[in-house]
């Protein structure tokens, strides 16, 4: 079994068209992210997913739409009580806190299966469906919509706030429109990597890309491709398999011990 086999399977597909969607999305927003001091507004809207998943999931039994309206309700509030930076994480910590508890009380009362709500937290790469492509999909493209048409502003608010808005710049709603584009994105990319990987792919392309230039437009470019390259080349199927995968079900024996059909045995 080859590489060639593997991506000729339809989750494999899904899988890397998803790490792509998900790595461009995160790609472009990332820079934004360390600029303005946000990684723990992306690590805060990632747990806060699994209980828009959950109450998704009990009102509705559709975990993806409850995660996405409740990625917005959760932008709105860090907006409301975290509007100073000074302010940002002790309010994201504490709406962290009534979040996940508000999540876990609701999945109380759902009596089905809870693995749709409980993937968000650790991902499911190989189980990303059709419905879920679009809606990746979806959001990749308001992402650029809204890089497209207010990137110039969004990056003057987010080097120098104060003068921005001396300047007339609306730096309260570019704040709060950025925070649901970076809420949707971040629960978008739960659902296929897991909320521990998101911060990988939301902050640490931008940061290396940082790093190497100076540049706003190359640092976007540069986060978007090591972005695409960390999803894509760690994903399973764009590796070639070991040999021992030519037997899947056959256990590889530890060395130095013999078989248990040897004739030593």
């Amino acid at each position: 079994m080859g590489i060639g086999f593997l991506l000729q399977q339809p989750f494999a597909q899904h899988a890397l068209v998803a790490a792509a969607l998900v790595a461009v999305s995160c790609g472009l927003i990332g820079p934004f992210v360390v600029t303005r001091g946000m990684a723990f507004a992306v690590h805060g809207t990632a747990e806060l997913a699994f209980t828009g998943a959950a109450a998704g999931l009990l009102i509705a039994n559709n975990p993806v739409v409850g995660a996405l309206v409740g990625s917005v309700v959760v932008a709105g509030l860090i907006a409301l009580f975290g509007a100073r930076q000074r302010e940002r994480d002790s309010a994201i910590g504490v709406i962290l806190a009534f979040g996940m508890g508000i999540g876990v009380l609701l999945l109380g009362f759902y009596r089905g299966f809870a693995t749709a709500a409980t993937n968000i937290l650790l991902g499911n790469i190989f189980g990303v469906s059709g419905d879920q492509l679009i809606v990746l999909l979806v959001i990749g493209l308001i992402v650029v919509a809204v890089m497209g048409i207010w990137y110039r502003p969004l990056l003057f608010a987010s080097v120098d706030p104060e003068a921005a808005e001396a300047r007339g710049v609306p730096v309260r709603r570019l704040g709060l429109l950025f925070l649901v584009v970076l809420a949707l994105t971040v629960t978008g990319a739960a659902q296929v990597v897991g909320t521990l990987l998101v911060l990988s792919l939301a902050i640490t392309p931008a940061a290396a890309a940082q790093r190497l230039s100076a540049s706003p437009l190359i640092v976007a470019g540069l986060s978007i491709v090591f972005a695409v390259v960390a999803a894509d080349a760690a994903n399973p199927p764009a590796r070639r398999p070991r040999n021992p995968s030519q037997h899947p079900n056959r256990p590889v024996r530890p060395p130095g011990r013999a078989s248990p059909d040897s004739s030593g045995a």
